[in-house]
């Protein structure tokens, strides 16, 4: 979150602004997606709030998060991956060769600032706002579309996917 101080007659307020808010419109209604989802803009709007002109505080900050973010992300990626294979998504292929190499543009960017190569912390996180919500909006909007037809509406009008649903689209 990014503070910003505010001058209200002589007293200054601390506001914070995140770089992404969370919308339902992101939201596929699968709570361990969607959570992860929020996680991801948290990590996003995080790398964020550290973008200074301090080009090696924006260096140690990167170094402490990279390698975790880069974690996160693949557990990510796997959870989706799962959930379309059982869910016999047809766009399967396609969907992983995007996030393998969304991972491998990312890891050859930790490489590169590793091996000594500038980095710009804010064109890093303005780039990973843009592919996370493109693809949020999307690429995972097809797979969520493709989930809520196979899914069983319960007796109170919720969506619920059962294994049984996912076996049988």
């Amino acid at each position: 979150m990014l503070t910003i101080l505010v001058n209200n007659g002589g007293i200054m307020r601390k506001h914070k602004h995140d770089f992404i808010a969370w919308s339902d419109t992101f939201a596929c209604g699968i709570k361990i997606i969607d959570d992860q989802h929020r996680e991801l803009i948290d990590l996003i709007n995080d790398m964020y709030s550290h973008v200074s002109s301090d080009e090696e505080m924006e260096r140690k900050f990167f170094f402490k998060i990279a390698n975790g973010a880069v974690r996160y992300i693949r557990v990510h990626f796997a959870t989706e991956e799962k959930i379309m294979l059982a869910a016999n998504f047809s766009g399967y292929k396609e969907h992983k060769m995007i996030h393998d190499e969304f991972v491998k543009t990312v890891t050859d960017s930790i490489l590169a600032f590793s091996a000594g190569k500038r980095l710009s912390l804010h064109f890093l996180t303005r780039f990973l706002k843009d592919w996370v919500l493109s693809h949020i909006a999307v690429k995972d909007k097809q797979y969520f579309y493709h989930l809520r037809r196979s899914a069983t509406r319960k007796a109170n009008g919720k969506l619920s996917i059962r294994f049984a649903d996912l076996k049988s689209a």
